[in-house]
């Protein structure tokens, strides 16, 4: 089966075109402005068809179109200052549509494929054409090629960068008939075999198309996931399964592919030119796609069971410390100090802090519950340092470090020396609970009487009474060492 020639049009249309935004990249010199642009470049843009620059760039006096795949010489008809069109390197057949341009001075069509050599003739109307170039072309190989042209176009000052003398031109001009008749029957020569060519670019492209769709799983039509299908693998089908699970196996048939498609000999013609470029940017859309990189998996940020991982993703250096005075515990994070505060999102949440600083991110486990509602964050205009205050929510109880006291000695009055502490564990604190309500101490507080605030000034203490006599029970004995009771 064969393609048509429509279907093939549309398949090799438009790979890349002329677009305002590629227009203004060009004309940086212009200040980006197209409407007064007097030159541009659009070399090796893989365009195939000119088109909108007679309609915003009508100053044009210069314009390069070498080394594109542009098919046929359309939509430059308007552009009036027009001095120098540069084609080399596409895929022309005919020259036309040039009459339009009328300030035309140099042509350059070198290495194109223009068979068709009467089409010179249009060039008549451009009175101010002095040089062309055809080198490269199928007409050249012609006979009688640089007569026919030097006789059809007499404004000619040079022809592929020979300069044209008075002599040539007058023999070029005696026998233009004969020389016109030979060039139409190489024409129609040319023009069959360009037929062909054709037809067979169109069968190839055809054949490609097929074993594209036969190189896919699944062609023959069956499901291989299919447990109920016992029908026996084919050779073929078996094949294709060892390449799909050798790796090694595809690379080395995708290598022969690609020598088979280099070494084969080929006629150069527009078709090859296309398919060459097709295939390449096959290839270069393979490689970038491989050079992809994958994303990445969503960090774990809190595990399943809810337990809080500490992660470092910028690798900043920070402090967390406990200010017990103050109840808080302070974050210190060492941020870039030129970075932006717009790009650091901060999240303070009762068990840890969580701080985005240009996409990833700090978490740190805090050592207390702390309040998110009291918290504040601020950025020191110096270092850059982020600061984070988060006080400790209510009830919670300081964690204070227990100082032991040095153990006391406790002597008997009667000397006998015996140490208390001895006979408790010296890391476990001793507390005693007191009711106030049972309280047997004498109260010091009003030892000294005061009057009351109508009586006078304070009477003078009276004399003490004369002590009571000591009575000792039977059996006292004094003991020196002990002090007297007052």
């Amino acid at each position: 089966s064969t393609i048509t020639e429509q279907e093939w049009s549309l398949r090799t249309r438009h790979i890349s075109s002329v677009t305002e935004d590629l227009i203004r990249r060009r004309a940086e010199h212009n200040e980006c402005e197209i409407y007064s642009l007097e030159e541009v470049s659009l070399h090796q843009q893989d365009i195939e068809r000119i088109e909108h620059l007679d309609r915003w760039c009508r100053e044009l006096r210069i314009l390069y179109l070498q080394n594109n795949l542009i098919p046929r010489i359309e939509n430059v008809g308007r552009l009036k200052k027009l001095e120098y069109l540069n084609l080399a390197l596409n895929n022309i057949e005919v020259i036309e549509n040039l009459e339009g341009c009328e300030s035309l001075q140099k042509l350059d069509l070198t290495v194109n494929f223009v068979g068709r050599l009467s089409s010179v003739e249009s060039l008549r109307h451009n009175i101010h054409l002095r040089e062309l170039f055809l080198v490269g072309n199928p007409c050249t190989r012609f006979e009688g090629y640089r007569q026919f042209v030097v006789a059809a176009l007499p404004q000619l000052k040079s022809l592929d960068g020979t300069e044209i003398s008075r002599s040539e031109r007058i023999r070029a001009s005696q026998g233009l008939e004969e020389v016109r008749r030979r060039v139409a029957e190489q024409e129609q020569e040319y023009l069959r075999r360009r037929a062909e060519e054709k037809e067979e670019a169109r069968r190839k492209e055809a054949g490609v198309e097929e074993e594209k769709k036969e190189r896919k799983p699944g062609f023959d039509g069956r499901w291989y996931t299919d447990i109920n299908n016992t029908a026996p693998e084919s050779e073929e089908n078996k094949e294709n399964r060892e390449l799909k699970e050798n790796p090694k196996n595809l690379e080395e048939d995708e290598e022969q592919r690609e020598r088979e498609f280099w070494h084969t000999p080929c006629s150069f013609t527009p078709e090859s030119r296309l398919e060459a470029h097709r295939h390449l940017e096959e290839k270069r859309r393979a490689k970038e796609k491989g050079k992809e990189k994958k994303p990445k998996a969503p960090r774990t940020l809190i595990t399943a069971d809810g337990r809080v991982l500490n992660i470092n993703e910028p690798k900043l250096d920070f402090s967390l410390t406990e200010d017990e005075e103050n109840n808080t515990i302070i974050l210190d994070l060492e941020v870039y100090r030129h970075m932006d505060t717009s790009l650091i999102d901060v999240d303070v949440q009762p068990s840890y802090a969580r701080v985005t600083v240009k996409g990833k991110i700090f978490q740190v486990v805090l050592p207390a519950e702390v309040k998110p509602d009291s918290s504040t964050a601020q950025r020191s205009q110096t270092t850059g340092h982020l600061l984070l205050t988060m006080p400790r929510a209510e009830g919670e109880i300081k964690v204070t470090k227990t100082i032991p006291s040095p153990p006391r000695v406790c002597q008997n009055r009667r000397g006998g020396g015996l140490s208390e502490d001895n006979q408790r564990k010296n890391n476990v604190p001793e507390r005693l609970e007191v009711d106030p309500s049972k309280r047997t101490a004498v109260d010091l507080a009003n030892i000294v009487p005061r009057q009351s605030a109508k009586e006078g000034p304070m009477e003078a203490s009276r004399p003490a009474p004369p002590p009571a006599e000591d009575h000792f029970s039977e059996g006292f004995v004094d003991d020196p060492d002990v002090p007297p009771l007052i």
